[in-house]
């Protein structure tokens, strides 16, 4: 299986949804990742459905068109608890484009590279504050035990963290540029 497919067990073990409900919250999490589209998510979720590990409930609705709700079960919980046991944790992954952006802009005049560097440091700003608000409003906290919500506190910290160090490397760079004769 692919990691969709344990994405999707994971968010279905934290309350049933809709694939509609699944991709909302996949282009929103800063933590769950995943560029594909709505198509991916329904034929992960048939094949999820032959494996028994989510079943599916049509609820009809009188001013909107019926929707699928789907639910994890036993098998699909312990597939889930498999695969985070199992599998090697990634090393940290550190390729950003904007470090191949910034490598050629070495002869250009220190004003347009400072500028370069504002505007990047305004956007990793954001991403702080977007981050911090998500964290203080727990919009994607699986909030059913202490022991979880520390979870998903401790992940939000390290993306604040991650933000954080790349805004001092920025401002650093930007005050190491300008010190430059």
């Amino acid at each position: 299986m692919v990691t969709i497919d344990f994405t999707i067990l994971g968010m279905l073990n934290w309350k049933p949804m809709t694939g509609y409900d699944m991709k909302r919250m996949m282009q929103d999490s800063p933590v769950m990742y995943w560029s594909g589209n709505n198509n991916q998510i329904y034929k992960a979720l048939v094949q999820l459905l032959d494996m028994g590990y989510v079943t599916n409930e049509l609820q009809y609705q009188e001013s909107a068109p019926n929707k699928k709700v789907y639910s994890i079960t036993d098998s699909g919980r312990a597939a889930l608890e498999a695969w985070i046991l199992e599998t090697e944790p990634e090393s940290p992954e550190f390729k950003k484009a904007f470090l191949i952006q910034i490598s050629w802009a070495g002869l250009m005049e220190k004003e347009k590279i400072d500028q370069l560097l504002a505007r990047y440091e305004e956007q990793v700003r954001e991403q702080i504050a977007m981050r911090q608000e998500e964290k203080r409003r727990q919009k994607y906290f699986p909030n059913r035990s202490e022991q979880e919500h520390y979870v998903w506190d401790q992940i939000y910290d390290n993306l604040c963290q991650s933000y954080e160090a790349e805004l001092q490397w920025t401002v650093r760079f930007r005050e190491g540029l300008k010190a430059l004769k």
